[in-house]
C-alpha cells in the first residue's frame, strides 16, 4: 500500500522535539530503545502491536513519547503507524508539521480510507495518521464498530500502531481504547505528577482490563558520576 509523502520533517512545535530521531545516540534516545526492548519482551505468548500511551494528566510527555517510541520501533526496521488517537487537543500534526484536514476521525467515520489519510515520513518505516477534524463524539467514536475495524485493518498494514491518547483523569476516550489495544504505557512527570493522580490512573486502566507493560519516568533528573542529562526541555 502505498502512501502519501509528507515533504519535511519539520515540527512547528520545538517542545515536541524527535530526539530520537535528530540524535539516536543521546542517552535520552538511549532510553527510549530500552523502553522499546521493555515492551517487545513484556509479552511471550502474544505480540504487543497495537500500543497506546496514555497519562494521568496532561502535559506529563505522553505525545513526546508515543512519537518518539514510534521513531525507536521504526529504526528497527518495522513498518510503524502512530496514530494521534487525542481527539480533545490533538498534537501529532504540529509535531510532524503537516496539516490535519484529514485523519483519523475521517477514516473512522468512512469519509476517507486509511490509505488515502496515511502520511509516510522522513524517518524510514515511520508512517503518521494525524487526528484529522475534531468530533464532537470522541468516545462513541472510539467505542464504535469502526474503531474495532481500523485496529484490525491497521494490525494487516503495519507491524506496530502506537496510539497517542488524552489523559485518563480528563475524559473517558483512553479507557475506551485501552479495552481495545494489546497494551497501555503509561507516562508520568517526575515531581509534577501526583501520587493519588497516578494510583487512580492506573485503576482506570485496570479497570478497562487494560494490560499495562510499563510506566515511564518523564523529565526526571539523572545524574553519574561523570554526566548528567535532563528528559524534555531546560
Amino acid at each position: 500500500m502505498a502512501f502519501k509523502k509528507n515533504k519535511k520533517f519539520k515540527t512547528t512545535d520545538p517542545s515536541r522535539k524527535l530526539i530520537a530521531s535528530l540524535d539516536p545516540k543521546s542517552p535520552i534516545s538511549e532510553q527510549y530503545k530500552t523502553i522499546r526492548t521493555n515492551i517487545q519482551y513484556s509479552s511471550v505468548d502474544k505480540e504487543l502491536k497495537n500500543i497506546m500511551v496514555t497519562s494521568s494528566g496532561p502535559a506529563e510527555g505522553k505525545s513526546t513519547t508515543a512519537a518518539n517510541l514510534a521513531v525507536v520501533f521504526s529504526q528497527l526496521g518495522k513498518k510503524v503507524l502512530l496514530v494521534d488517537a487525542d481527539l480533545r487537543k490533538p498534537t501529532v500534526h504540529r509535531a510532524f508539521g503537516v496539516n490535519n484536514l484529514f485523519g483519523f476521525t475521517t477514516v473512522l467515520t468512512k469519509q476517507a480510507t486509511l490509505a488515502s489519510s496515511v502520511l509516510d515520513t522522513e524517518e524510514k518505516d515511520l508512517y503518521i495518521l494525524t487526528s484529522g477534524p475534531i468530533p464532537p463524539n470522541p468516545a462513541e467514536l472510539l467505542g464504535s464498530k469502526s474503531m474495532e475495524q481500523f485496529i484490525e485493518e491497521a494490525s494487516e498494514q503495519f507491524d506496530y500502531v502506537i496510539f497517542d491518547t488524552p489523559p485518563l483523569l480528563a475524559v473517558a476516550d483512553p479507557q475506551i481504547l485501552a479495552n481495545k489495544v494489546d497494551a497501555s504505557i503509561f507516562v508520568v512527570f517526575s515531581g509534577k505528577t501526583e501520587i493519588d493522580q497516578a494510583k487512580k490512573a492506573k485503576e482506570l486502566l485496570q479497570n478497562a482490563q487494560s494490560k499495562l507493560v510499563g510506566v515511564v519516568l518523564n523529565h526526571k533528573e539523572v545524574k553519574n558520576n561523570e554526566y548528567y542529562y535532563y528528559y524534555g526541555a531546560k
